[in-house]
């Protein structure tokens, strides 16, 4: 969509409270403002030996690699560790994250375990706990620990426990965001509104948020030289076998509305992330008169469609037939024109069209009202038979599907994209949205996702938006790492 427009046998416990030191958006260890709560415990011990966990949970800026410290006070040393890189020096003990773990959002925990030698009299709990360096405060509880176990037989484990939970924001600046789950990863790209085409791709979804974006193309072209925004990536089959065809708006620079215009890129192969050729300008054979953005990719009865959306005095939703992923074969129709109030806040707009299908049904699900407004939302049209470009063969939910949440501090949710997990069972959407009711059309939206469900009627129900930072189950089939 437009950025502008008018624009984790217990002998002993002991646990240690720790409280937040600051919070700025970051996601380097180097730069990211630090902030714990650590539990502290001894879940076994025996003559000479015992067996602790630390659970540390992040407070501050989202960390993509961490390092915790404590210091023992009567003489324990950690001979085996697990789930961290762990070392030793006097009584200071320094926990580094393995790669499975680095990026560690906030709100997010990890828990990492170690084998240690007592002195069979005391043994309290650790102090001075810092996460990357960042003294965190808080009480401690010591204990005085007596052998109850035999020492174990077997070592405690080595690999990565799988992840069970992830949190949004997935890319704090990711508007326009397209999601896909493809041979063991995800892969994300979203607007970045100068002449770069970029990707990035984890093999959790959660993982997403700490990834390094990779740049895939970039804007050379007059006709669509910048401001690259609303992309998405579709694997299809055409004259040259089957490709990735990667669809975005651009047009000349410096930024001129009125040149942008859909364009499409072809994958060597079946990689993502390319490499890429240009392909094509997707203009209106007979109508290229008008602004046209927001592409989307509708495939039907055995046949190719382009979605999109123009400007006519309101900003209506269009549909246009292709003979190849590259090639129409016949002018844009309208499909969707804004009419109810609450398609009308701000502007007159139905844009940023997506597919959903789901035994047998189609469906089109669409953001409504200017993306400057709290109110941006979704609405939905209904595939009900008959010719697809026919406005009359799609019926309009006459409500929204999914609007802001002032409960939960979601603003704006919209251009939206849907996802399956990693083994087919469950359907997600991805969107973007804002924190705050004055958040505009800009590069700040984030980039979030949840799991949705569908009604008994067969109709998708996406719920609400659910808060930032808020733990949520991980899809299905997700892999450890």
């Amino acid at each position: 969509m437009r950025l502008t427009r008018l624009r984790s046998v217990i002998a002993a416990v002991a646990v240690c409270a720790v409280g937040s030191v600051g919070a700025v958006t970051a996601v380097t260890a180097a730069s990211a403002a630090a902030g714990c709560s650590v539990t502290y415990r001894i879940g076994s011990q025996w003559p000479g030996g015992f067996t602790g966990t630390v659970d540390l949970r992040n407070l501050g800026d989202p960390l993509d690699g961490w390092t915790l410290t404590w210091s023992f006070t009567a003489g324990q040393q950690v001979s085996q560790g697990w789930s961290a890189v762990f070392s030793q020096s006097g009584a200071q003990v320094t926990a580094r994250n393995q790669s499975w773990n680095a990026g560690l959002g906030t709100g997010a925990q990890v828990s990492i375990g170690f084998n240690a030698s007592w002195n069979n009299s005391t043994n309290p709990a650790p102090t001075s706990f810092a996460l990357n360096g960042v003294a965190c405060t808080g009480a401690t509880t010591p204990t005085t620990a007596v052998p109850t176990t035999a020492a174990p037989t077997t070592a405690p484990p080595t690999t990565a426990p799988p992840r069970t939970t992830f949190t949004n924001p997935l890319k704090a600046r990711g508007p326009d965001p397209w999601l896909t789950y493809y041979n063991g990863y995800y892969y994300l790209a979203t607007t970045t509104w100068n002449n770069t085409i970029t990707m990035r791709r984890s093999r959790t979804l959660g993982g997403l948020a700490t990834a390094a974006d990779t740049l895939l193309f970039t804007l050379t072209r007059p006709n669509g030289a910048g401001t690259m925004w609303a992309p998405e990536f579709h694997l299809l089959d055409g004259p040259n076998g089957r490709r990735w065809y990667f669809y975005y708006t651009a047009g000349r620079e410096p930024f001129d509305l009125g040149s942008q215009r859909i364009h499409v890129l072809e994958s060597a192969g079946s990689d993502p992330m390319g490499p890429y050729t240009f392909k094509a300008d997707l203009l209106d054979p007979t109508a290229d008169n008008t602004w046209e953005l927001d592409p989307g990719i509708l495939q039907l009865n055995g046949n190719l469609y382009l979605l999109g959306t123009f400007y006519n005095g309101s900003q209506p939703m269009f549909i246009r037939p292709l003979s190849n992923p590259w090639t129409a074969s016949g002018t844009r129709r309208i499909l969707s024109t804004p009419t109810y109030g609450w398609e009308t806040v701000g502007g007159a707009v139905n844009e940023g069209a997506e597919v959903l299908q789901r035994n047998g049904r189609t469906f089109i699900v669409y953001s409504a009202s200017h993306c400057s407004t709290p109110d941006y939302k979704l609405g939905m049209l209904t595939y009900n038979g008959g010719d697809p470009l026919n406005s009359s063969s799609w019926v309009k939910s006459s409500q929204p599907v999914f609007q802001r949440s002032n409960a939960n501090g979601v603003y704006g949710p919209g251009h939206n994209g849907f996802f399956t997990s990693p083994d087919g069972t469950e359907d997600w959407i991805v969107y973007h949205a804002n924190s705050s009711a004055g958040g505009g059309c800009d590069m700040n939206r984030s980039t979030r996702a949840q799991k949705f469900t569908w009604n008994a009627d067969g109709t998708p129900n996406f719920g609400t938006p659910v808060p930032l930072g808020a733990q949520l189950a991980v899809p299905s089939g997700e892999p450890a790492a």
